[in-house]
């Protein structure tokens, strides 16, 4: 009986987390984050695409993903995927980005990121 009731329990604490999960972060594609950046500043949206290029220094990075509706640039403090690689980026869209009196790129510096909270390889 106890073995059961644990079962049951672990199938609902299952079905809870899977839906805190998705309800927390929705997956848009680059094509409505850039058409509309306001909605989405500060935000935690999911991407998925096809990563383009990328670099790295010391575990950060920078690199950019494509979907077919868009491209987006994705600052990463915990390493970059491959060129070519196929993703899924959480994180929060930010505009502009800087790294104090570093100077980036102006497409970094004033454009939309998306400050990266996990990628994972679809």
């Amino acid at each position: 009986m106890t073995g059961n009731r644990f079962g049951k329990w672990a199938v609902w604490a299952a079905i809870v987390c899977s839906v805190l999960l998705l309800a927390g972060c929705e997956q848009k594609t680059i094509n409505e984050i850039l058409a509309d950046p306001g909605r989405y500043a500060n935000k935690e949206v999911a991407v998925a695409g096809t990563v383009s290029w990328s670099t790295s220094v010391l575990g950060n990075g920078v690199y950019e993903i494509e979907d077919g509706t868009g491209k987006l640039l994705v600052v990463s403090t915990s390493g970059v995927p491959r060129k070519g690689a196929q993703v899924v980026v959480k994180g929060k869209i930010r505009e502009g980005f800087d790294l104090s009196s570093f100077r980036l790129p102006d497409p970094i510096a004033s454009g939309l990121v998306l400050m990266e909270s996990s990628h994972k390889a679809r």
